[in-house]
């Protein structure tokens, strides 16, 4: 197991590598610059001098490889670079925007699994019956339905007609600094209601849809055959026996929902104006503030690579037949 986390590790590094420098020439290549978002405004009138001197500042002036190998060494020290934007360092531009993401994405795998967990194994019992298939439906048409449109009608109704909700942001800002602590916490997880109901929905019908599918293969198994006939309890039968065995493919999905946790969701985060990864990306993208989105990149890289690599050694941990050499 270590020969083979050292093979996908310096694998893994290779392919950041060969990422990021197709980000890199890909960002390079898109219409425009920081440079013409500075000069957008007509009344600004900016000297053949200080045109070059900002082509220095951005890195404009040398060939995209070159700027990639000078971005590549400052990475080896640690130094992401600083914004275009805002002048701070990547790191901390993308710190601020961690908390938010996390506090919408844990929130919603947590629901999703409390969720999915119970009614999967609901719908795998009483599999074939009228009220499972009219559960199945339930959850295919929810998983079907994308979430930026659910967004956009609960604003319209449940914010904007009935004001039930905040309509946009984590909090008011207005509000909020005059609030208690215990206030607070009650301010933003109202914010999170909206949001968080679109991040889950989906990921609820589709992993409950998933376990109902691989358990109804499970439970038609010589193995619960031979449990049952036993007299093992229909309970135990199903979660000690078949549910245990379903979890290999379980694993896969924890682990490649491991990017999600941090890369948030453009489209939501922006429908919400929610103050998360995606929507710096997207900011980012925009103002072609190319350290930030190369600060990005690498992180979303990264956790995708590692997402990968722990749906593999999962797969050691739940089967023990299962091993690397």
């Amino acid at each position: 197991m270590a020969n083979y986390i050292l093979r996908r590790l310096l694998l893994g590094m290779l392919t950041l590598l060969l990422v990021s420098c197709l980000i890199y020439a890909l960002i390079r290549a898109m219409p425009g610059s920081p440079l013409t978002l500075n000069m957008e405004d007509p009344s600004r009138r900016i000297r053949p001098e200080d045109i070059a001197q900002m082509k220095r500042i951005y890195g404009l002036d040398k060939p995209w490889y070159g700027a990639y190998f000078a971005w590549l060494s400052n990475l080896a020290t640690g130094d992401l670079g600083n914004s275009f934007q805002t002048n701070k360092q990547v790191t901390a531009v993308i710190g601020e925007r961690i908390g938010p993401t996390l506090l919408l994405s844990v929130t919603a795998m947590f629901l999703t699994y409390i969720l999915s967990v119970p009614m999967g194994l609901y719908a795998s019992v009483r599999y074939g019956k009228h009220d499972e298939r009219v559960l199945s439906t339930m959850l295919y048409m929810l998983y079907s339905l994308p979430s930026f449109v659910t967004a956009l009608l609960l604003q319209a109704y449940l914010s904007y007609r009935l004001g039930w909700f905040p309509l946009r942001g984590m909090y008011d800002s207005l509000v909020f600094p005059q609030l208690s602590w215990p206030g607070k916490v009650a301010h933003v997880a109202w914010h999170c209601v909206l949001p968080v109901a679109c991040y889950t929905y989906g990921s609820w019908a589709y992993y409950s849809r998933f376990i109902r599918a691989n358990m109804a293969e499970a439970l038609q198994q010589d193995y619960v055959r031979t449990a049952r006939a036993k007299g093992v309890g229909p309970l135990r039968v199903v979660v000690r026996h078949a549910f245990r065995n379903t979890m290999i493919p379980m694993a896969t999905l924890i682990g490649l929902s491991l990017p999600t946790l941090l890369s948030g969701s453009v489209i939501l985060e922006r429908i919400f104006t929610w103050p998360g990864m995606g929507q710096l990306f997207m900011e980012s993208i925009l103002s072609h503030d190319y350290p930030v989105i190369m600060g990005l990149t690498l992180v979303f890289s990264v956790l995708t690579l590692l997402g990968t690599l722990l749906a593999d050694v999962l797969y050691a941990v739940v089967d023990p037949r299962v091993s690397y050499s």
